[in-house]
């Protein structure tokens, strides 16, 4: 993602139709993936984790929030408190979560890249298996929704806008 001389970016163009529901699926969440991670790099400190609305969101936060859904969904790792992973501890850096963000969805595409039936269930430690489907469709809403407002945030910050 580039951005231009106003601080807007270019768009990134949608992924291309796969030639199965699955390459569709991961094509969409890879590029929703990229666009999010997008939005945190270079955002400036403590902008980054400065709440831009009264409910304490916050563009770090999002970030730290997706990293986390990505490791239940596809990892089967546990969360137990779900509000606190919107909240990045005070010493970590952009960098520091967004590699953190990367590493989990590296990890998460490991595991999808053995599941190439939709309708399998998803290998998971936890025993409660959604099928692959439903895990996809969910990270891509969930991916999505944030992203729409990792946009406004970000744009709140320093005014660059773009996918």
């Amino acid at each position: 993602m580039q951005t231009s001389p106003r601080g807007s970016r270019t768009d990134a163009r949608p992924p291309r139709p796969g030639n199965t529901e699955h390459e569709t699926l991961r094509a969409f969440l890879d590029y929703l993936r990229t666009s999010v991670a997008a939005k945190v790099e270079g955002a400036p400190e403590p902008q980054v984790r400065t709440a831009g609305v009264p409910s304490g969101t916050n563009l770090l936060g999002l970030l730290h929030h997706l990293t986390h859904v990505e490791r239940w969904i596809f990892l089967g790792e546990s969360v137990t408190e779900w509000p606190a992973t919107f909240h990045a501890a005070p010493s970590d850096t952009v960098a520091d979560v967004l590699t953190r963000y990367r590493e989990a969805v590296r990890r998460a595409n490991d595991v999808l890249d053995g599941c190439t039936d939709p309708g399998a269930p998803l290998p998971r430690p936890d025993g409660r298996a959604p099928t692959v489907r439903w895990a996809l469709t969910h990270m891509i809403e969930e991916t999505g929704r944030h992203a729409g407002h990792a946009d406004i945030l970000r744009e709140l910050i320093d005014g660059a806008t773009g996918r």
